[in-house]
Parts: structure tokens; C-alpha cells; sequence
């Protein structure tokens, strides 16, 4: 469980010195809210480290404005002609330019560093994200991937090194306002909600016709394309289960998903005396970012306020699973644990980019997930019948961050096998 009591002693919050951000992923959804935050309150934070991967003309204007003291991009070349570019001494006065996963380890671990904002989508986000917790900083962990991958190597390490892990994800963090450091043995159950993405109501009969341009175009919510994508199957609340089940210290039967279309209420606790806590407000991730940045302050964001007159209703809904069938698909992996969810998340991912490259139909994304996890579950019982069946440890247990991401590749090369038969 976080603790706000352990992070209101932290010396950052005892003073008024602007905290020093590392930004993982500054050209993508996550990154643009923050530094739009961060435009508002220049006295309380500074730009300390930004991580880009192939924006490289938005980053450079990034730069200009924020001058931060380190950038990290994708390749040697990259950082080359970037440090050739503000020679003339267009960025801070001496920007140091690094590249790749090594690079961002370094901004995340960085001795300056008092907060990494983890905007970083899909595994690419697992070293960096674990190289700040190894480093005992203060993460808002913005992407969903490194505690579906190593939910448990990261909560221990975190507890070793004194890291707090702030969730930022929009219903993550309406549990993590909500809960006020209740203790888990007081939570009847968490509800994450769903806004239902765009076929909520699409007959059944049609969905065979969906296509890119339509699973795209989310109808609250502006994100990046893989994750509007994980919205439209709803593989997202999956991966938001398996997260919350490590944030929160809960266990998977006691966290529930209901469709709430407004995307007003972004999630709720109920606890054992039948009080439920939610949060609300509109649909905008600058809240969720802004009250992690400022923690354990809340910061006066400009920003459109809702207004309860306007509502005339809030809608609550029971998720249909044969209408988003990769939600009962993760609920599975949660429960099954080890290796499963790593596997799900590398098989998604490739899946997903199969489906953004136009390579595959829509309803192909969750057969082709089934699939891989029937292999995972045939290879799991072959292991249990042989016990000189020659199964990887990273299949029955994660670790070590190496087995995460071995996992991670073999839910990849599985999906892989399976794309090539599909038509």
C-alpha cells in the first residue's frame, strides 16, 4: 500500500525548491499533459531530463523551451545530430545527449532527479521505470506495462529502496485518492471503471467490419494509438486489474469492472462497512498527473471544471464479456500469475501493432490472444505431466527483471506464429 504519511516526510516536500523531473516519453500523451502542467507552476518544477524516441522535431522544440540538463534518444546517431544542432547553445548550457535503454536508465537513476514521470508505452518502459525505483526515487507510474510484467519485483524492490510508487494512470489514481492509506483488510473491493470505448453499442454482427480508423476514434478520451486500441477491445481494464492488484496490495477477486460511460467517475472503493469513495471530473489527464507532481500538495490546475448541474446522469453498466473478450482473457492471466501476464502483455503488443499496420481484422486481436495463451496453458500442463519437460522458470515465476522481458518475448514470438496463418 502507499503511504502519503512515509512521502510527506520526503525532503522535497518540506521546502519550496522546484522538484527535478526526468520526463520518459515527453513527445507522447503522457509527456505533452505534463509539461502543459508544468508551463503552469515553473516555480515548483523543472525540467530536468526528457526521453523521446522518434519525435525528434518536437523534442528539439522541447528543449528549447524547458532546457533540460539531459536528453535521451533513440540511437547513437540521434543524440549526435541533436548535440550538433544546439552546439550553438540553444539548449541548457551544458545538455548532455544519451541514447537507448542504457540512456534512460541513466535519467531515470540520476542523482539530481527528485520525481520520473514513467510515460513510456509498452515494455519499452520496463528497465527505465525499474532502473528509478532501484534508485529509491519518487515514480508516477503512468504505464500500466511494468507491473503487469513484474508487479511483484517491483513492489519488493521499491520497499528496499524506499521508491513510492505513485499511480498515474486516470482510474489508478481515483483509487489512490479514494483510499487515503485505508488498509487493505478494510477494502470490500475496488472498482476500476470502462467507459466502453468505441463499440460499446455496436451490434455484435458487425464487429467483423470494424475498422482502424473506427477503433481509433475513442469517444472520451485522447490518448496514444496503442492504448485507444487496448480501449476499443478493453484488454486495458485487464492490464488495469493486474496493476491495481500490486498498487494496491489487493487480491484479483476483490477487484471489479463496470462500464461508466460518462467517463465521470474514473474509479471507486467500496469498503466493509458498504461506504463507497469515488472521483470525479472530467475526462482530462492533467488531473491525475498534476495531483502525483504535486503530492502531497494538490495544485490550483487551470483547467475546464466540471459542473454537476450539467449532469443528468451517470450510467453504470455490467461489462459484456463476449463483446470484450480480452478482458476475461487477462482476468485469467491476473489469476493464474507467474509468467502469464508478461506473456499476455508481449502477445498484445504485437497483436496490436499487427492490427495498427493494418495487417490484421479487429476481432482477429483476441483470437490470436486466445491462442497464445492456450500454448502457454499446454506448455504449463506438459511441465506438470514431464518433469524432464525442458520448460523456462520465466513461464512459472518472474524473478528477475530478465525474466520479465523473456516472457515478454516469448508471448511476442508466440503471437508472431500465430499472425503468419492469419488471413
Amino acid at each position: 500500500m502507499i503511504s502519503s504519511e512515509s512521502l510527506s516526510n520526503s525532503p522535497e516536500t518540506q521546502n519550496s525548491v522546484q522538484k527535478k523531473i526526468t520526463l520518459l516519453g515527453s513527445t507522447g500523451s503522457i509527456g505533452l499533459n505534463t509539461l502543459d502542467i508544468i508551463r503552469q507552476f515553473p516555480q515548483k518544477f523543472r525540467i530536468e531530463a526528457l526521453s523521446c524516441r522518434n519525435s525528434i522535431e518536437s523534442l528539439s522544440e522541447q528543449i528549447k523551451e524547458f532546457k533540460p540538463r539531459l536528453v535521451c534518444v533513440d540511437t547513437a546517431k540521434q543524440a549526435s545530430e541533436l548535440r550538433e544542432s544546439f552546439r550553438n547553445g540553444n539548449s541548457g548550457p551544458e545538455t548532455e545527449f544519451v541514447w537507448s535503454t542504457e540512456g534512460l536508465k541513466q535519467i531515470s537513476s540520476d542523482p539530481e532527479v527528485d520525481l520520473v514521470v514513467a510515460g513510456i508505452v509498452g515494455a519499452a518502459g520496463l528497465e527505465p521505470t525499474f532502473a528509478a525505483v532501484e534508485a529509491g526515487k519518487i515514480v508516477a507510474v503512468a504505464n500500466k506495462e511494468p507491473l503487469v510484467m513484474a508487479g511483484e519485483l517491483f513492489i519488493q524492490t521499491a520497499k528496499k529502496t524506499g521508491a513510492k510508487l505513485l499511480p498515474t494512470d486516470s482510474e489508478h489514481n481515483a483509487i489512490f485518492q479514494a483510499l487515503h492509506d485505508e488498509p487493505p483488510e478494510r477494502i470490500a473491493r475496488l472498482i476500476l471503471t470502462a467507459s466502453g470505448g468505441p463499440f460499446r453499442d455496436l451490434p455484435l454482427d458487425e464487429f467483423e467490419k470494424i475498422t482502424l480508423a473506427e477503433a481509433l476514434n475513442h469517444p472520451n478520451w485522447e490518448m496514444g494509438r496503442k492504448i485507444t486500441i487496448d480501449s476499443a477491445t478493453m484488454m486495458n481494464k485487464g492490464l488495469e486489474i493486474i496493476e491495481a492488484h500490486w498498487l494496491f496490495n489487493t487480491p484479483v477477486d476483490k477487484i471489479d469492472v463496470l462500464m461508466q460511460r460518462e467517463s465521470i467517475i474514473h474509479s471507486m472503493v467500496e469498503f466493509i462497512d458498504g461506504s463507497f469513495l469515488a472521483q470525479m471530473g472530467l475526462p482530462d489527464m492533467r488531473v491525475p498527473i498534476a495531483y502525483c507532481l504535486g503530492w502531497p500538495e494538490r495544485l490550483p490546475l487551470k483547467i475546464p471544471r466540471l459542473d454537476p448541474v450539467s449532469l443528468n446522469a451517470l450510467h453504470f453498466e455490467a461489462i459484456d464479456e463476449q463483446r470484450f473478450p480480452c478482458l476475461p482473457l487477462s482476468l485469467k492471466a491476473a489469476k493464474q500469475g507467474g509468467g502469464a501476464p508478461a506473456v499476455l502483455n508481449g502477445a498484445n503488443e504485437k497483436v496490436v501493432a499487427a492490427f495498427l499496420n493494418e495487417e490484421i481484422r479487429f476481432v482477429d486481436i483476441a483470437k490470436i490472444l486466445a491462442s497464445v495463451m492456450q500454448d502457454l496453458d499446454e506448455t504449463l500442463q506438459q511441465t506438470a505431466q514431464d518433469s524432464l519437460a525442458d520448460i523456462p522458470d520465466f513461464l512459472l515465476k518472474i524473478k528477475t527483471l530478465e525474466d520479465a522481458l523473456q516472457a515478454d518475448q516469448w508471448g511476442r514470438e508466440q503471437a508472431g506464429k500465430v499472425l503468419k496463418h492469419v488471413h
